[in-house]
């Protein structure tokens, strides 16, 4: 795992794009302290955002059936803990 400050980061952006899709972490410092890594998507990130979109897409198909009746994602997560 290699190590760039924030300053060549910025100016080598491309380069670890291109660095991350061959399976390779860089570890941006600030001051020589880590802040951030750029890097490939782990599986489970994929997953999480696969996720989202398919109650994204319930919740919509739910609304033009009108069966959410008004209710907002907020109040049946509270509806869920009652």
């Amino acid at each position: 795992m290699k190590s760039v400050g924030v300053f060549e980061g910025k100016t080598r952006f491309s380069a670890l794009i291109a660095d991350a899709l061959k399976g390779e972490v860089t570890v941006i410092t600030r001051n020589g302290k880590p802040v951030a890594e750029v890097g490939p998507i782990r599986p489970d990130r994929a997953r999480g955002r696969q996720a989202v979109r398919r109650i994204r897409a319930l919740r919509k198909r739910l609304a033009a059936q009108g069966k959410l009746k008004g209710l907002n994602v907020r109040d049946l997560i509270d509806e869920g803990r009652r």
